[in-house]
């Protein structure tokens, strides 16, 4: 029973795919191999005392004809006392049987009963050590996943990563003071288009001023030159 509960239980693990669920599996499964394994013994024990029983019947009918023969003699009845002792010859070769099977019966009995005491001690401690496994194999996992971000990390190399959108953000930087210089630049051009245009309209003006003046001059009759 236990070699067939062993390899029921490896086979088990090979195929697990959730330690857990199968951790409580096999604990469920040796309950029961336990309790059929139990219920065994108990027939093996039955059996033995039937045979105990058998031994002590025989043997108190073979001490019966013992006496029977003896009385038989006692009474000078040989016929009697023949009979007597054939059947309490028959008795005590049926006790020797019964015993013989009996000693077998018991070796067999006390054999399964250690193998039943080992089942119940593997399961106690299956019961006691299963945290303790669950626990165990949560952490591998942990360790594991670990592990695999670690060599994710490893291949992205964050250090290359940041540096390079710490020159994205320096461009973009540089860009908004680019399109703010050319902001300035552009009203300073035509601050200076403004002031150029009052330049110009002020020669204008002037220009127009000394057209006028000698057009002026030119009308005034000669009289009023001499005059002047």
């Amino acid at each position: 029973m236990s070699t067939i509960l062993r390899a029921n239980i490896n086979s088990m693990l090979d195929k697990s795919e959730n330690p857990e669920v199968m951790i409580d599996q096999i604990i469920r499964d040796m309950a029961s191999a336990i309790a059929e394994a139990r219920g065994q013994v108990a027939d093996m024990i039955a059996q033995e005392k039937i045979l105990q029983a058998n031994v002590k019947r025989n043997q108190d009918l073979a001490n019966e004809w013992q006496s029977k023969a003896t009385l038989a003699v006692t009474s000078s009845r040989d016929d009697l006392a023949r009979e007597a002792l054939r059947r309490k010859n028959d008795f005590d070769e049926n006790s020797r049987v019964y015993d013989q099977q009996l000693q077998s019966q018991s070796q067999m009995v006390d054999k399964l009963k250690s193998e039943l005491q080992q089942l119940e001690n593997k399961y106690e401690d299956a019961r006691r050590n299963r945290d303790v496994l669950l626990a165990r194999h949560r952490r591998a996992a942990t360790q594991e996943k670990v592990a695999k971000v670690s060599a994710q990390l490893n291949t992205m190399d964050p250090s290359a990563e940041l540096g390079r959108m710490e020159e994205r953000i320096r461009f973009a930087e540089a860009r908004a003071e680019a399109q703010a210089e050319l902001q300035d630049d552009s009203m300073d051009d035509q601050f200076a288009a403004l002031s150029g245009d009052s330049e110009v309209e002020a020669q204008l003006q002037e220009l127009k001023q000394q057209q006028l003046g000698s057009g002026d001059r030119a009308a005034l009759p000669s009289g009023d030159q001499s005059q002047s």
